[in-house]
């Protein structure tokens, strides 16, 4: 698996498995099938609901001797709710205690709100304490990245954003590449929409090295230099998300991709109104 040094030292797999929207009683198996098949960065978030049972299909690889903790690369994420100082310290450890680890290799600000300086401080905590190996944030536009780097004095190792064909993130890259925060992709495929799994460029680019659309994606990524999260609960798609080290796209082939770039986000704007009314609606829900 190929690895990224992020600004800290720490180095982090550039190909992993996302548990989003990945049902509880699912998760503990799809999580166990994908180290088995090759994971070694496994993501998940406190408001997922799947902390737990992430945290169960890593122990059952870890008891089976498929891998030992030092090769995996474990990310959870804070929600709004618990972005006050005192909140997250507790929610971090509340994390390491469900998912019955003794240290996360990467913790994120979920969501762009609510005290997330507050939050910060208590990740700069946990990880000067040994109890997170990496911190960052996470939906982050790359204006408000800069702030927070320029503010802070410990500047966030990840920003883990929407990145795909339809949002390629381009000129972001550029901020993030001169401020040292390493991109992470996620929803690379989004979700398949606009169709992306039949789209005639990405299938041709496919077609001349063997490769479906999904892996095109994902080698495109890897050579952009970005981190990538893919999700699938079955283990043959699991290993086809996987097999894409054994081809490179051409500068001809980039190039093409880069044309289907709309320079928008396939689900939401993080700024719109009413995005971040139901954002704190949800975060009202969840208190509840």
């Amino acid at each position: 698996m190929q690895t990224i040094q992020l600004n800290n030292g720490v180095k982090m797999p550039q190909l992993g498995f996302g548990v989003y929207q990945i049902p509880p009683e699912e998760t503990s198996e799809a999580v166990y099938q994908a180290i088995k098949i090759g994971y070694r960065l496994i993501d998940t978030a406190a408001i997922y609901g799947n902390e737990k049972e992430t945290g169960m299909g890593i122990k059952r690889a870890l008891d089976e001797g498929l891998v030992t903790r030092e090769e995996l690369f474990v990310t959870s994420k804070l929600f709004i709710l618990q972005a006050p100082e005192d909140k997250a310290a507790v929610t971090i450890e509340h994390s390491l205690k469900v998912m019955n680890l003794d240290y996360l290799d990467l913790y994120l600000i979920h969501q762009p709100y609510g005290d997330i300086y507050g939050a910060w401080r208590a990740l700069v905590a946990a990880q000067k304490a040994g109890k997170v190996r990496a911190i960052g944030v996470s939906n982050f536009k790359a204006a408000k990245m800069i702030e927070f780097v320029r503010i802070n004095d410990v500047k966030p190792q990840i920003n883990q954003i929407e990145v795909n064909p339809w949002n390629q993130r381009i000129a972001d890259q550029k901020w993030h590449d001169k401020y040292g925060v390493q991109i992470e992709a996620w929803a690379p495929f989004a979700e398949g929409r606009q169709d992306l799994f039949t789209n005639q460029i990405l299938a041709e680019i496919g077609q001349q090295y063997g490769k479906t659309v999904g892996q095109v994606v994902l080698r495109w990524l890897m050579q952009r230099k970005i981190i990538a999260l893919a999700k699938s609960t079955h283990p043959q798609r699991m290993a086809e998300n996987l097999d894409i080290f054994d081809f490179a796209l051409s500068q001809s082939d980039m190039a093409k991709i880069a044309t289907l770039d709309k320079k928008e986000s396939a689900f939401f704007d993080h700024d719109d109104p009413q995005q971040v009314e139901w954002f704190m609606q949800r975060m009202v829900d969840t208190e509840k």
